[in-house]
Parts: C-alpha cells; structure tokens; sequence
C-alpha cells in the first residue's frame, strides 16, 4: 500500500531481498511528548541541504529512507509541531527520532 505521495507504507517490514550490509537505511519515528506522530511530512535534506525525498509517516510514527552513506537531515512536518535532526549514516539501519516542537 501506498500514501499519497506514492512512498510505501512506512510501517512495512523491509522488502525480502534486502541486505542491510549492503543498503544505507535511515529510520525512525517521529513523536511529539511521549506519542508518535502519524501523518507527518517527513524529509530527507543532503548535505547541502537541497530536498531529496519525502514519505508520510506511519500510523505509529513510522519512516524509512534508502539512501547514500553521507550526513542527512531529517525534518517532520506536522500539525502538531516540527522538528529535525542530522545524522551521519552509514551501510545498515541507521536510526534515528525526530521530536517535533509545539
């Protein structure tokens, strides 16, 4: 299944086939206080920060990005708030939380 914006649905295992050893994955949930947010525009920015790509998170907050290894910026967009943070990633899963501020 998809969303809107025609990303897979974020709360979905990992396609069969893939090698974490092989993939950059960056991974997460977006939550505001204690509560995931579903629903947010969550970005990936490069680091020069030019937009990437986009998915809508979960109903549990959920979001994935297959990626190259290098720093990113993660960004969530909400009604409930925004927040972002960077992350060096590497080969494998790299995970990451983004809290949004009110």
């Amino acid at each position: 299944m998809t969303d809107g914006c025609g990303a897979p649905d974020q709360a979905v295992s990992l396609p069969p086939g893939v090698d974490v050893d092989k993939e950059t994955i960056i991974t997460g949930v977006v939550s505001a206080g204690n509560e995931p947010v579903p629903g947010a525009y969550v970005r990936l920015l490069d680091a020069t920060g030019e937009f990437t790509a986009e998915v809508v998170s979960s109903p549990s907050g959920q979001f994935r990005f297959f990626a190259a290894p290098g720093t990113w910026t993660v960004r969530a967009l909400s009604g409930r708030g925004t927040g972002g943070t960077t992350v060096a990633a590497d080969r494998g899963l790299n995970t990451v939380a983004v809290t949004l501020d009110a």
